[in-house]
């Protein structure tokens, strides 16, 4: 897969919540995890992430959305529940894109909104964890980057035509 992500939340507030975030986009291969206007206890978010990811990608804390800084290229996605978002299933990811996600009760900032390239929705009836829409939005990203065949029209695994190989127990003499 060619490119990078980031993903990021402005205003977390649950340290819990951020770690699982920072768990799961290292999980994912993300290049870098942030967050803007973070609450001051946030540093408590590694012991949920069981990964340890701050030894392996960087970690950004910025204390405004001026402050923010990526890199030349990258496109920032906001994730969030509004009318003229796209939604997720029918977004084409950028090859090099910030995810940020909102604080666990409320809404990106009209600050944040006016930096981003693209606004997305998860198809939800109401807004759902923040580490778990992070979780959903990476998931799509590596679906429609990663390469993989078609999913089959059928329940089930690949279309593609199985090779029998025999196994041990029924080889002919």
């Amino acid at each position: 897969m060619r490119g990078f992500f980031a993903i990021g939340a402005e205003r977390i507030s649950k340290p819990m919540n951020l770690g699982a975030l920072m768990r799961t986009g290292h999980a994912f291969g993300a290049s870098f995890v942030f967050s803007i206007r973070a609450a001051k206890n946030i540093k408590e978010g590694h012991w949920a992430d069981t990964s340890k990811s701050e030894d392996q990608i960087p970690f950004y804390q910025w204390d405004t959305v001026d402050e923010m800084q990526l890199p030349r290229g990258c496109q920032l996605v906001g994730i969030e529940l509004t009318d003229d978002a796209v939604m997720l299933p029918s977004f084409r990811h950028p090859p090099q894109a910030a995810y940020i996600l909102g604080p666990e009760k409320g809404n990106l900032s009209p600050e944040i909104l006016a930096r981003c390239a693209h606004v997305v929705k998860i198809p939800t009836k109401f807004c759902i964890n923040v580490s778990l829409a992070g979780a959903l939005v990476m998931y799509d990203r590596h679906l429609s980057m990663g390469g993989h065949t078609p999913r089959p029209i059928m329940p089930g695994g690949s279309d593609a035509p199985r090779k029998y190989v025999p196994g041990p127990d029924r080889k002919r003499s």
